[in-house]
């Protein structure tokens, strides 16, 4: 008989005596050698990164890092540190407020891209409309022309030779939704960057790691501004002014439950 399999498996780190090992790299030799992207695309990948795939990586990583007070992870994150709560419950709950509408649309257009590449783009998008289904990737709330961070992604591609098949392909089907619906909805930041981490070789499945990646240093810091900057229950409503009461008017009890006197 074989060896018994074991419960847990990884191919990603192991411990030798008291020596700690990334995908077969003694850690103690990584500090100091590897910046944090390079670390990053080894722990995800399993080798070393060539320098453009590291320059890729860092331009996405900085693409994502921050977008404001307004969406619901820092909303989230730093409502439940300003009701007394540590720094890693606040940025927690930041991860955890990340979802198919916020974040989320980089999984969904990973998969849409890697499972639709070769098929002609106008008949694609005409299965997804007739169906009525959403495309992720494409659309941005104050974006209508363009997303200035594609633009900017797909340029540094271009110089890396990470813009091929799959960023040709998200471009084409930006044209056939304008063609289709009459509407213009621009290729988003988590298109483009679904489109080059595919070109990469990364599976869908990662995808909302490289947007929790890139995001967790700014949920940080807002978490940390909350911390120093605000006083505890400093996110409290002003129900006078910021809430729409749409439930009944105040009504008596009926007589029938009033089973305590006074």
């Amino acid at each position: 008989m074989g060896e018994e399999r074991k419960k847990w498996r990884t191919a990603i780190s192991f411990h030798r005596g008291h020596e700690a090992y990334v995908r077969g790299y003694k850690l103690e030799e990584l500090v100091g050698n590897l910046t944090f992207t390079e670390a990053i695309y080894l722990v995800l990948k399993g080798e070393l990164p060539t320098e453009r795939e590291t320059q890729m990586l860092d331009a996405i990583f900085v693409s994502l890092v921050e977008h404001s007070i307004a969406p619901p992870s820092v909303i989230a994150a730093r409502a439940v540190v300003s009701g007394g709560n540590g720094l890693n419950v606040g940025v927690g709950a930041g991860v955890l407020a990340l979802g198919e509408a916020h974040g989320g649309a980089l999984e969904g257009a990973m998969r849409f891209l890697q499972e639709n590449l070769g098929k002609n783009p106008k008949e694609v998008v005409k299965g997804y409309l007739s169906q009525g289904k959403r495309i992720p990737g494409y659309g941005h709330r104050y974006y209508k022309e363009y997303d200035p961070r594609t633009k900017r992604l797909f340029e540094i591609a271009k110089e890396l030779g990470f813009y091929g098949d799959y960023c040709q392909f998200a471009s084409e089907v930006e044209k056939a939704i304008e063609e289709i619906k009459g509407k213009r909805l621009v290729l988003n930041v988590d298109g483009a960057i679904a489109a080059i981490v595919s070109q990469m070789g990364f599976d869908w499945r990662l995808g909302k790691g490289f947007f929790i990646i890139g995001r967790i240093p700014g949920l940080v810091a807002h978490v940390y501004e909350e911390l120093v900057m605000e006083k505890p229950f400093s996110k409290r409503l002003d129900e006078e002014k910021e809430v729409e009461y749409l439930g009944v008017p105040p009504r008596p009890l009926p007589e029938e439950f009033k089973r305590r006197k006074g």
